[in-house]
């Protein structure tokens, strides 16, 4: 469960059911790097969510907070859960794609997007599927 509460994200952890506090600030640049490490630039990320280039800046540099439908996209895009998206958790995988192209089109974006979207909920399952086989 994520609440956020004015400049500063608490996560619910539902694993180990720990809460975790982070700045928007945080979120900000761990996204920044994320996007930069994929090969988009802020206009590209901007046109998939709907939003302004300035929006995106803004939420970059910890001005402005993420609303929770559209992390969710940017987790999606990026193959990361909506958690370690935010946390820079080094012992969830995510998947890892890196785009090369200055000519990628929102509908590509979207179609990686439900690729990825598919593919973590697959991981999600397997591990889920993983625990129950250890528990018996």
């Amino acid at each position: 469960m994520i609440t956020i509460v004015f400049m500063t994200i608490l996560l619910y952890n539902t694993q180990n059911g720990r809460e975790i506090m982070i700045s928007t600030k945080e979120v900000g640049k761990r996204i920044k790097k994320i996007r930069e490490e994929s090969g988009l630039n802020q206009i590209q990320v901007a046109k998939f969510i709907g939003v302004d280039q300035s929006y995106i800046s803004k939420i970059e540099n910890g001005e402005r907070q993420l609303r929770l439908d559209l992390l969710e996209k940017l987790a999606n895009l990026f193959g990361y859960s909506m958690t370690n998206l935010m946390t820079d958790n080094s012992f969830d995988t995510h998947l890892q794609i890196a785009f090369r192209s200055d000519e990628i089109e929102i509908d590509d974006l979207n179609s990686i997007s439900e690729i990825n979207k598919i593919a973590l909920n697959l991981q999600e399952m397997r591990k889920l599927v993983k625990e129950n086989d250890y528990e018996r």
